[in-house]
């Protein structure tokens, strides 16, 4: 299959880039390598040569990684060395280390603007080691990602099971051994109290690499109550679905995806969604007790979104055309909603929110304004409704469905300003903020992207 890419204005297609379907594409660090992966199984690492517009993509490295279907690919932090992980149907995650990874971590001859010295479209000397497996899923994982470097070697997955699961590694010279450190189920996890509740130092102290993960040695009644309120639900769920897990347990319809928080002064803070609930739960993680902060739905609802829980779609739309997303809107409720395939967590960049992108299978591109709960409160002296202003609220701010398809990939730039969708359509799609609004970029400044060459 070939693989289209964008680079500035100029567009390029890499021919036969697999033999079958491709799943995901990863960019490194910096730019000038990037990771495939497809239904044939293999990995392929490309090195770009040159960064002026006759650049050309080569080959650096093929293998076959699993045995099965891989689903996603991510990168960690060069500070890390050269590591790469990659998530299949086969139901493992695999770490992967490139051998000799020390250059490989720092950054390419073709940063500062020479050119490299690869020729030829083969495999170089290159070559790339399998440190470890992670098999704890009991359904297939559709997503992996590390985490941002400051909390440490740390990665999320999330598999059709419904379940979370954060890795943290305990050998890193070698990365042969990882811990699972949280095993969370999204759809019964709580909602619970924001970062708020803790000064800055603790929020920052629970999320450092060095933390360990001990339990509480006792029990409190309030925590044994919440563990048999969850026990009862997750029996309702059970019943009412005749005997069946919740929603998400057809792998067709359903989406599952996440996205970390890139923003240090929160912890560790993962958007994630499972299923076809349709919704996507903000959750803070945390080594005694993880909890969801807030939900983000894309319902429509004529009232305002609800603070610190359920955060609905207004209903009117911010930019569309009249035509098939009139009739959509229009079409009566009741039916499930529509999976969301893809979340990307914006980098902040010292905005005083949040921005959260998500695209569905409906084909709508949604952005969502997240704003945190205050920590600068008295929590002795507090006042009685104050609380209020602890909790996380989201508004939507923008719903697009110009792809009229399923999209399957949204993802920000790394000043969090450009929002880029591809969908089933076979466009690429550039959304950027104006003063008043999102418009499409794609449309104002330049073409749109066919994929289809």
């Amino acid at each position: 299959m070939e693989l289209p890419l964008v680079r500035g204005r100029s567009t390029g297609i890499i021919q036969n880039a697999h033999g079958d379907l491709i799943t995901d594409a990863a960019y490194d660090f910096y730019g000038f390598r990037l990771a495939t992966c497809g239904l044939d199984q293999r990995i392929k690492i490309w090195q770009l040569d040159g960064s002026n517009e006759n650049s050309q993509w080569t080959v650096e490295d093929d293998w076959k990684a699993h045995d099965a279907p891989i689903s996603k690919l991510s990168w960690a932090h060069p500070e890390f060395g050269s590591i790469l992980a990659s998530s299949s149907f086969d139901r493992t995650v695999k770490i992967w280390e490139q051998a000799g990874s020390d250059a490989s971590s720092q950054p390419p001859a073709g940063f500062n603007g020479s050119s490299q010295n690869h020729s030829g479209s083969g495999p170089v000397s290159s070559r790339w080691i399998e440190r470890a497996v992670l098999a704890d899923a009991k359904g297939t994982i559709r997503g992996v990602e590390f985490a941002p470097h400051h909390f440490g070697l740390k990665l999320a997955t999330i598999a059709t099971d419904n379940m979370l699961r954060i890795y943290e590694c305990i050998e890193q010279p070698s990365l042969v051994s990882w811990q699972l450190t949280e095993e969370l189920d999204v759809q019964i996890l709580a909602p619970g109290p924001s970062p708020g509740y803790l000064s800055r130092v603790h929020t920052v102290a629970l999320s450092t690499p060095t933390q360990t993960h001990a339990t509480l040695e006792g029990a409190s009644a309030s925590l044994v109550s919440q563990a048999l309120q969850q026990g009862l639900q997750q029996q309702n769920v059970s019943s009412t679905s005749g005997g069946r897990l919740g929603p998400g347990n057809k792998e067709a319809d359903g989406g599952w995806c996440l996205s970390w928080c890139k923003d240090k002064y929160w912890g560790e803070i993962i958007a994630v969604g499972c299923g076809t609930t349709g919704t996507i739960k903000i959750v803070q993680i945390n080594a005694r007790k993880s909890t969801t902060l807030l939900t983000l739905s894309s319902t429509s609802s004529s009232g305002s979104p609800t603070s610190g829980g359920t955060a609905t779609q207004p209903s009117a739309p911010t930019t569309a055309p009249t035509d098939a997303s009139d009739s959509r809107s229009a079409a009566p409720a009741g039916p499930a909603n529509y999976a969301i395939t893809s979340v990307a967590w914006a980098p902040s960049c010292g905005r005083s929110y949040h921005l959260i992108a998500t695209g569905g299978r409906d084909g709508h591109v949604r952005i969502w304004k997240i704003k945190p709960g205050s920590d600068e409160f008295d929590f002795d002296n507090m006042a009685e409704g104050e609380s209020e202003d602890l909790k996380w609220t989201a508004v939507s701010v923008a719903d697009f469905d110009q792809h009229k398809s399923a999209v399957g990939r949204v993802e920000w730039n790394i000043t969090g300003s450009i929002l880029s969708s591809s969908g089933n359509d076979g466009r690429i799609r550039l959304w950027k903020a104006t003063s008043e609004q999102v418009e499409d970029s794609s449309q104002s400044e330049s073409k749109d992207v066919d994929m289809d060459g």
